[in-house]
């Protein structure tokens, strides 16, 4: 699910929830920025290629295959948005974040660049399990500032990667269990600068329909403001329902 928020005039956001013929699912989110309109085609054509290589996969039976595709098309990924870019000069120095999940029924695989991220809520609580490419983040991670002062930093939208702006840029990349149950929550900085990670752990207790979840945390988030594009997605690994999602 994605929304403009009350601010932007238009959404630079793209997401997307897909079903391979294995059952098995990719969850997408991507967070696009400069230029005129470029970062709404920087999103988007993350989002698209993803999709297109999806419909040609195979099922996935090990991390390493998973992690080997997500690296991968990744890269193309990177190499189209850059050369979409040097093609059409009204979208020079546009650039996407992006956070990307293969979710099977025993471990889900995770890879992100920027400051779109992926939380996890299983038996043992709720987590974030990808940590923001940001100026801020890195500044907490080497003790300069606190968390708290983090939220309020003047430079927090400050990337130190994002896929389009230089060759070769690899994404951090993860596997994790995924058992019956678990929930994953994809979403972009629209959402998680604007809600607390208490009210986003109500995902691992909700049972409810998705699409009110998804709908209540992006009224909340404009709510308090809405100043930038919301997105997120939802996977739930229920045997009894279908995977449900957002895009």
């Amino acid at each position: 699910m994605t929304d403009q928020g009350k601010v932007r005039n238009h959404n630079e956001d793209a997401g997307g929830i897909f079903s391979s013929e294995s059952g098995q699912n990719l969850a997408v989110v991507a967070d696009g920025m400069g230029g005129h309109r470029a970062g709404d085609v920087a999103s988007q054509l993350a989002v698209t290629v993803l999709h297109n290589k999806w419909q040609e996969a195979g099922a996935f039976n090990t991390p390493d295959e998973a992690e080997g595709w997500l690296k991968q098309s990744v890269l193309e990924v990177n190499q189209d948005i850059q050369q979409h870019a040097a093609q059409h000069e009204e979208c020079q120095g546009m650039g996407t974040t992006l956070v990307a999940a293969i979710c099977t029924d025993g471990f889900a695989t995770i890879a992100h660049i920027g400051d779109s991220r992926c939380y996890l809520a299983n038996s043992f609580g709720f987590k974030q399990v990808t940590e923001d490419h940001s100026l801020v983040n890195e500044l907490v991670r080497s003790g300069q500032i606190t968390s708290e002062q983090a939220e309020h930093h003047p430079r927090k939208n400050v990337l130190l990667k994002a896929l389009g702006t230089e060759e070769g840029i690899t994404p951090d990349i993860l596997t994790i269990s995924f058992d019956e149950d678990d929930r994953l929550l994809l979403c972009s900085d629209g959402l998680s600068n604007k809600v607390t990670d208490e009210e986003l752990g109500e995902l691992a207790a909700f049972n409810g329909e998705w699409e009110q979840f998804c709908q209540s945390l992006i009224h909340l988030a404009n709510e308090r403001g809405g100043e930038d594009n919301i997105t997120l997605a939802v996977i739930h690994n229920s045997h009894t329902d279908s995977k449900e999602g957002a895009d």
